[in-house]
């Protein structure tokens, strides 16, 4: 393991091997115990131990709108988050909902180990970290245990393609109780052709959707995040959309004809026809 000292007062940046590449953990400037997470250069998480409950990235943000509206406020449940990155949303869901009981499947073993000895979890919290596959482990919960199951899993900068198929989403649906939510961080820039297949793929499996992103993105401007949200239930679209453009990046909240429309007649993804999702341009991380 190697530090880069920037001064004495200021706490070091820390860089390190890990399976999926080289992680480094960058002090915040404005936040004393505040770190951000990228593997490779690409950004992964951001956490602030003195408040786990502020998030910083956009896309983790919209990820938090959906996880405060799985259940009433503060009422507990069951979380399952395939990636860990450095357990961001787990972390906010075990301040913001007490005595939640959460499990995260991180294939990166190497990673596992640098955030929980850099940035420890709250040892009072209810989360299980797994060393394996996101579709290995995910084939391992129990029908319908969980509330909400969150898929933010990323080889580099990529989804790997055996995570973006009907088939991985059919497993996703065994594993959620009735009424659970489905939320996805997926990435993509014009023409939009692997998001819309996403959309496409989500269709079939789930009769509620809802696409949370940035206008520019949605409208293929430019690479970014969308967030996709699914249920076998109506979901509360009026309060996604209120907190999604309260936000100081506001987003849009696409559901309903609009959604379909903007799938533009994509195919559903099978495990056959599975890519990855595509390689942002080098800009993006400038």
């Amino acid at each position: 393991m190697a530090r880069n000292r920037r001064s004495r007062e200021e706490a070091q940046a820390i860089v390190e091997k890990v399976d999926g590449g080289l992680a480094e953990l960058m002090p915040d400037r404005d936040r004393p115990r505040a770190w951000t997470l990228l593997v490779d250069g690409a950004p992964q998480s951001h956490v602030d131990l003195d408040d786990p409950a502020y998030l910083d990235f956009e896309y983790q943000r919209r990820l938090g709108h959906v996880a405060d509206l799985v259940m009433p406020p503060g009422k507990p449940i069951q979380a399952l988050h395939l990636g860990g990155g450095a357990f961001t949303l787990a972390r906010y869901i075990a301040v913001t909902r007490p005595r939640s009981t959460q499990q995260v499947i991180e294939r990166d073993t190497a990673l596992i180990q640098l955030v929980r000895r850099e940035l420890p979890l709250d040892p009072q919290a209810r989360i299980r970290v797994r060393g394996t596959d996101a579709r290995e482990g995910l084939a391992k919960i129990a029908d319908g245990w969980a509330d909400l199951v969150v898929a933010d899993v990323f080889s580099g900068a990529r989804t790997p393609a055996h995570l973006t198929s009907a088939e991985f989403l059919g497993d996703v649906r065994r594993v959620l109780k009735p009424g659970g939510y489905y939320a996805a961080n997926l990435a993509d820039g014009p023409p939009l052709a692997h998001l819309r297949g996403q959309l496409a793929t989500a269709a079939a499996l789930f009769p509620e959707l809802a696409l949370i992103a940035d206008p520019a993105v949605l409208r293929g401007k430019r690479f970014g995040n969308a967030v996709l949200v699914g249920c076998d239930r109506p979901l509360p679209i009026a309060e996604l959309t209120r907190r999604s453009a309260g936000d100081s990046h506001p987003a849009r909240v696409e559901h309903g004809r609009a959604l379909v429309d903007f799938s533009g007649g994509a195919a559903a993804v099978t495990d056959a026809s599975a890519v990855a999702s595509p390689a942002p341009p080098p800009s993006v991380f400038r």
